[in-house]
């Protein structure tokens, strides 16, 4: 019993030791040693902003606002007003014996342009002599019977029957003179060679038919030539489909000729096709273009569409934007000597000045001549 009682009392013991070293060292520990170091702020400089000894030298410009029209470019060929263009032909098949015109040339109406021997217009001759023969010998017979018959030597069925032979003899006759026409012939002439000419002025501007080449018909072979009035032409732009919202009848459209750059002919949208390239997506764009004389069928172009609506943006000189690395800044004024690079997304340049769209705004003033302040900075 007395041994179980000393045993209660040396843990007793042994826990207030234990209770008292704990709260020692509760009073020892401080939350500072174990937090991490404290960190120091360092400001960077602002590698957009430059300072300058005497920005007085430098000229400071303010952006003006300038109503922005959407602009769309696209490629194109120069082709022939087909309302203005109009086939050579020949109804009579045959050998080419004489070509006096060809691709390119610039002919007039009534010229000749081809001789063709054909043996449809030697037939045609030919039917149309036996038809005068058969329409002389039927009004012969004719009046024989119209004689006979006032004597009442032939009944009035016989007169009705030379009557409808005549009139049938005379019909073929009118027919066969007309077909000889057709084909180039004259009934005052006895030639198988058929004169084709010019059906209108203009220039050739397709040719398929070359010396001692055969002749068909029309509906076996193309036109021997086609002549167009180039005094106005077709600009058939090609407008990819989701550029085509930009577009509209009766814009107006700019045409610059790849073989004469800078110079620009001014046209309008007469049409927009309905119907999608389907390989690359593009829509033929038609504009009428008034030709003064410079402008070829078949040359390569570049339109530039003008859409009715715009919006408002800055305007500079365009030595007030500086390029660089493929990106455009501007200088803008923050304090005395200071100026701050600001980086600007630009448009178009007209007459010494260019159109800010984003970056700054009308009002703000920025450095006239950013290279030179930019040439300042890296000295």
């Amino acid at each position: 019993m007395k041994r179980i009682g000393i045993l209660v009392g040396a843990v007793a013991l042994l826990g207030m030791a234990i209770l008292l070293v704990g709260c020692n060292a509760r009073a020892q520990f401080s939350p500072a040693d174990g937090a991490p170091p404290k960190t120091e702020v360092v400001e960077e400089p602002d590698l957009d902003i430059v300072k300058v000894t005497h920005p007085e030298r430098f000229r400071l410009v303010t952006a003006s606002a300038h109503q922005e029209v959407s602009q769309l470019h696209a490629t194109g060929v120069v082709t022939p007003d087909i309302d203005k263009s109009i086939p050579v032909i020949s109804l009579a098949s045959g050998r080419v014996v004489g070509i006096y015109a060809k691709l390119g040339d610039d002919v007039r109406k009534g010229q000749l342009l081809l001789k063709i021997f054909s043996n449809d217009l030697s037939n045609a001759y030919q039917n149309y002599r036996q038809a005068k023969a058969d329409e002389v010998l039927t009004r012969k017979q004719l009046d024989r019977a119209k004689i006979l018959y006032e004597h009442g030597a032939i009944s009035l069925n016989d007169l009705e029957v030379a009557e409808d032979a005549e009139a049938k003899a005379e019909v073929a006759a009118t027919a066969a003179e007309q077909q000889l026409r057709n084909l180039g012939g004259s009934p005052t002439e006895n030639d198988p060679i058929v004169n084709v000419y010019a059906p209108a002025s203009g220039t050739i501007v397709e040719q398929n038919v070359v010396q001692s080449a055969d002749v068909h018909t029309p509906d076996n072979q193309p036109n021997l030539f086609t002549i167009a009035d180039l005094s106005t032409v077709w600009v058939l732009a090609d407008v990819y489909e989701n550029d085509l919202p930009m577009v509209n009848l009766g814009d107006p459209a700019d045409v610059e000729l790849n073989a004469y750059p800078g110079y620009k002919f001014r046209g309008r949208v007469d049409n927009i096709s309905k119907v999608l390239d389907p390989n690359i997506r593009t829509a033929k764009v038609r504009i009428v273009l008034h030709n003064p004389g410079m402008i070829r069928s078949g040359m390569f172009v570049k339109a530039t569409f003008y859409g009715k609506q715009g919006r408002v943006c800055a305007n500079v000189p365009a030595a007030a934007v500086l390029h660089l690395h493929d990106r455009d800044w501007v200088y803008v004024p923050v304090s005395p000597g200071q100026f701050r690079r600001t980086e600007v997304t630009t448009g178009a340049v007209v007459d010494g000045t260019q159109d800010i769209l984003s970056g700054i705004s009308p009002g703000q003033q920025v450095v006239a001549d950013a290279l030179a302040l930019s040439a300042e900075t890296e000295q």
